[in-house]
């Protein structure tokens, strides 16, 4: 097997199961019908899924045991309450519902986690206009910033498309090698938005010189943790490795150091 036919295949992998899908359909269901029976005054002006659970790039949680299912619930707020009183509100939801599951806080949002997946509810305000705002990470306790939470499935989609569908199987694979290789150094938005900016418009020839590419163009910057950079020297290292036996014709030495940094499943 060619390096490219093996990430390739590992890609497809690093898709939800069936039975992962359909559970996680489940429970989005049961959540929001309780979130309509929780809020049944008139408190909410929507709540909805969104995140990598809603791009197709969410991993499976045999190889990422911290994925999550990101979920907004848009307070109307007519008091303007604080994101930290949205947040006990959210809460106090769980706690009626889910008292048997681990709850905490984890800012700016409140964690919920079931026995196959993970939930992070985001408590959100809507101005008059339908532009939503959620919690301020750096003045949390008082402040809102603006987000566009469905915007960046959008230009996903696009890049995704004009790079012949490459970009969803690169995401899955360099979220695999983040968490099992660099410790999680990138959120998953994070890696996910630089690989898009990356690639808008930069067609590359196979996955393969997609995954290159990428881990070839990381740069640490000074303020890196020496595992960071270390991790990631290795990692570039073994990029050059593999291409020298490949240029060789060495296919199966090349797909062994690959492996290194995209283990088997």
């Amino acid at each position: 097997m060619s390096v490219n036919n093996y990430l390739t295949t590992l890609s497809s992998e690093l898709v939800l199961s069936t039975t992962e899908n359909t559970n996680i359909k489940t429970s989005i269901t049961t959540l929001s019908q309780r979130l309509n029976w929780y809020f049944n005054n008139g408190e909410l002006h929507n709540h909805f899924q969104f995140g990598s659970s809603t791009r197709g790039t969410i991993l499976p949680r045999k190889v990422d045991s911290g994925s999550d299912i990101d979920y907004m619930v848009v307070f109307k707020n007519p008091r303007g309450y604080t994101p930290e009183t949205l947040l006990k509100y959210l809460k106090d939801f769980m706690h009626f519902y889910y008292n048997r599951s681990d709850i905490y806080k984890d800012s700016p949002t409140m964690v919920l986690e079931l026995n196959h997946i993970k939930f992070e509810l985001v408590p959100a305000i809507q101005d008059d206009w339908g532009n939503l705002s959620i919690p301020s990470k750096t003045y949390f306790l008082s402040q809102w910033m603006p987000t566009d939470p469905l915007g960046f499935n959008e230009k996903l989609t696009r890049v995704n498309v004009y790079n012949n569908s490459r970009i969803k199987p690169l995401v899955r694979l360099l979220k695999y090698w983040n968490r099992n290789k660099l410790n999680s150094h990138f959120s998953s938005y994070e890696l996910e938005n630089s690989l898009v900016q990356k690639f808008d418009y930069s067609l590359q020839s196979s996955l393969k010189e997609y995954v290159y590419n990428s881990i070839e163009g990381f740069i640490p910057s000074y303020d890196d943790s020496k595992t960071y950079k270390d991790n990631l020297a290795k990692a570039q290292e073994i990029i050059i490795e593999a291409k020298w036996y490949e240029n060789n014709g060495y296919p199966i030495l090349a797909e062994e150091r690959i492996k290194k940094l995209f283990p088997e499943i």
